[in-house]
C-alpha cells in the first residue's frame, strides 16, 4: 500500500506543487512539443478534439475526443492514460474494439509521454486536475 501511496505521490503529486503548478519533474516544453508533433492533428492544437467525437465516423470509430475539459481524459487514471498512449486505444480496450488511436510507445519513450500527459494536465482548470489525482491514487491503491 505505501509503494501505491509513493507512485502516486511521484507521478501525479510531485509534478505539482501544493498551488497546482508543475515542478521541474515533468519537462513540460518537451511534453507541449511532442504533443504538437504527435497528437495535435486529431485531438486539436487548442485540446478541442474532432468535431462530432462521441459519435462513431463512417468508419464505425470515434474521432479523436478532446483533451481539453469538455472531454473526458481527466476521468481517467495516470496508469490507463500512459497505457492508451504507448499501446494505442484498441490494445488497451481489447474485445475487437478498433480505434484510430495509435501507440506511441515504440516512437516515443515512457518518460516523454508522461511529459506529453502531463502537458495536457496544465491546460485543465483545478476541478479536473483534483479529479484526476482522486482517480489515480484509487486505481494505484486497487493495484
Amino acid at each position: 500500500m505505501a509503494g501505491a501511496a509513493t507512485a502516486v505521490w511521484f507521478w501525479s503529486g510531485a509534478t505539482r506543487g501544493a498551488d497546482g503548478p508543475p515542478l521541474p519533474t515533468a519537462d513540460l516544453a518537451r511534453g507541449e512539443a511532442i504533443y504538437a508533433e504527435a497528437c495535435a492533428a486529431c485531438h486539436g492544437a487548442d485540446l478541442a478534439g474532432q468535431p462530432d467525437w462521441r459519435f462513431p465516423g463512417p468508419d464505425g470509430k470515434l474521432p479523436a475526443p478532446p483533451h481539453d475539459a469538455t472531454g473526458h481524459t481527466w476521468h481517467h487514471s495516470d496508469r490507463v492514460l500512459l497505457e492508451i498512449t504507448m499501446r494505442g486505444t484498441a490494445a488497451v480496450v481489447g474485445g475487437g474494439y478498433q480505434s484510430n488511436m495509435p501507440g506511441f510507445g515504440e516512437s516515443y519513450s515512457e518518460a516523454e509521454l508522461r511529459d506529453v500527459l502531463e502537458w495536457i494536465k496544465t491546460q485543465w482548470p483545478e476541478r479536473e486536475r483534483a479529479h484526476q489525482r482522486f482517480v489515480t491514487a484509487q486505481d494505484e491503491a486497487s493495484q
